[in-house]
């Protein structure tokens, strides 16, 4: 019988799936391993430890640390005491996770070392530790600290968690998810989506992310095994070391290594660098026959053949020679991207959601990618588009509601529908293209509309941009910040702009640009902690640049 709650999901998934190996995690510079049994033991320890402190059905537990077991277990235990979980991202700044944490009414907090902790210290009248943090209650400790526990199961229509919003401007919101939520999001992405025990899953993204959350979920139910990755910045390495078969990502991970590969090549010296351009040539031409689920014919067989031996097996090797796909989210990927990767040998499923609709509402299907879309609808769920072109949505997904917020809740669930706040179009086939999203469209001093992120999505695609942010609202033309690669001149740099400005219309071709000295950053608050861009926050930031970009216009 399929799961109705994630305390059904964690019941299903020990009992169905014993292994040894059922977590790795890295300790003393090595992968080791945690078995099902130890897990949902610590897990049963922990739900008794919580019922100990008086913390039950609907008190809210916040949860501040790096993807590990121990926050598992800590999420797998509030569910079966029927406590609501509230995630916070280990970038987030004090002054943020205190008003998480007073907006939640959090009555306990997990965190996950010392510098966790200075954010959190004094909020919450209980405070445990994964690692040493003096002054807080080690985990192990806890655990002991709890008899037999009683839980009082969940229903599907109780809160499961409230996830705040990384947010691109404003103070950060918090959805509130059900049981059935998430579940039956779950359910539906595991129809469309093959994971199984043979699987191995790199859990990279942070998993206060819904993203990375509700794939963990699954890949526990189907009984995969799950890698915890050390972290954002050692992922790469991680990938050699626990050979995945499946992650999910998000685009700018991609962009990264699509710009490692590239520059590579160059390095590699002009031989090398024809010898992987005619490789990576003949793999596009056998991936537009994987990518639409046929077998390519031998004409296109043979080469390719040859062209693996000779270069893209290595670069499948470097990431563990054993993914079966990638799963991208969080923003579109561009098509030249997603074809980059098919080269490549890679598989990416591309798919689209909000933290709102737990998350995920399309997807890419093995054998059926579009580059450019974000695939169909996953089961149960319906899209639609406004007249002014936003992405509706409907389905058992959507979000109870923003937890203390009638008002915003009320403008975003209307008429039975949710509104997203993006902009897109649906292809004849049913596949769904996002343009932007609707705050962030431009709209020139010309009455022209402007999608600035394909616009920043094409520049990034070159491997001379590191990143890259249009602006031009109220102006006559768009502009550009960029960050460029390291060792490229500006006037590679006016070649990279010139390549992408013949594609497009020309009210949309950016006309000028300013260089910066640094990528933008999660702790200066440019960036989500899923890798976004604040563009409100970059704009302010840069004014003084942004103007100078405009000669003819000092204001």
């Amino acid at each position: 019988m399929d799961p109705a709650t994630l305390a059904d999901v964690f019941l299903q998934g020990e009992a169905h799936f014993p292994r040894p190996d059922r977590f790795l995690h890295k300790s003393g510079g090595v992968y080791r391993p945690l078995s099902t049994g130890e897990f949902a033991r610590q897990v049963r320890a922990c739900a008794g430890a919580l019922a100990a402190l008086g913390i039950g059905r609907g008190d809210r537990v916040a949860i501040l640390s790096y993807n590990r077991p121990e926050w598992a277990a800590v999420d797998y235990a509030c569910h079966l005491r029927g406590a609501v979980s509230v995630p916070l991202y280990t970038t987030l700044p004090a002054d943020l996770c205190a008003f998480i944490l007073r907006d939640s009414g959090a009555r306990a907090a997990f965190v996950e070392n010392t510098a966790q902790k200075a954010k959190v210290e004094g909020r919450v009248p209980h405070l445990v530790a994964f690692e040493e943090a003096p002054g807080t209650l080690p985990f192990r400790d806890f655990l002991r600290r709890g008899g037999p526990d009683d839980p009082a199961p969940p229903g599907p229509d109780d809160p499961a968690t409230i996830i705040y919003t990384s947010g691109t401007s404003g103070p950060p919101k918090g959805v509130l998810l059900t049981h059935r939520n998430i579940v039956s999001n779950l359910r539906a992405c595991l129809e469309v989506i093959p994971i199984g025990p043979d699987d191995t899953a790199l859990s990279f993204l942070p998993l206060a992310h819904a993203f990375e959350r509700l794939l963990d979920y699954g890949f526990f139910w189907k009984g995969a095994r799950i890698a915890y990755a050390e972290g954002p910045e050692r992922a790469a390495r991680n990938l050699s070391e626990v050979r995945p078969t499946v992650m999910a990502v998000v685009p700018r991970f991609c962009e990264k290594l699509c710009a490692r590969i590239r520059n590579a090549a160059d390095a590699a010296g002009p031989l090398r660098r024809r010898i992987f351009d005619w490789a990576l040539a003949v793999g596009d031409r056998e991936a537009e026959y994987r990518r639409t689920g046929r077998r390519a014919p031998p004409r296109v067989r043979g080469p390719h053949a040859l062209a693996r031996l000779l270069v893209l097996d290595r670069f499948s090797r470097a990431l563990g020679g054993r993914l079966r796909f990638l799963i991208s989210g969080g923003a579109p990927l561009s098509p030249e991207i997603s074809r980059f990767l098919h080269a490549l040998g890679l598989t990416v499923l591309e798919g689209y959601g909000l933290t709102e609709t737990s998350p995920v509402l399309t997807v890419h299907r093995p054998g059926a990618v579009r580059p450019g879309t974000v695939g169909p609808p996953i089961p149960g769920v319906e899209i639609r588009i406004a007249p002014d072109g936003e992405i509706l949505a409907r389905g058992p997904n959507v979000m109870k509601e923003y937890w203390n917020r009638p008002e915003e809740t009320a403008e975003a669930l209307r008429d039975g529908w949710f509104h997203t706040g993006d902009v897109g179009e649906l292809d004849p086939d049913g596949h769904l293209r996002i343009t932007d999203r609707k705050k962030d469209l431009l709209k020139t001093a010309g009455g022209k509309y402007i999608a600035p992120q394909p616009i920043e999505a094409r520049l990034k695609a070159d491997p001379r941009i590191l990143n890259a942010v249009v602006v031009g609202e109220a102006r006559n033309y768009p502009v550009a910040l960029v960050v460029p690669a390291p060792g490229v001149a500006p006037e590679q740099i006016r070649a990279a702009l010139d390549a992408v400005n013949a594609s497009l219309p020309p009210h949309e071709r950016v006309r000028n640009f300013a260089l910066l000295e640094r990528d933008f950053r999660i702790e200066e608050g440019e960036l989500t902690p899923t890798l976004k861009v604040r563009r409100r926050v970059i704009e302010r930031k840069y004014a003084d640049r942004i103007r100078e970009l405009y000669p003819e216009d000092p204001g």
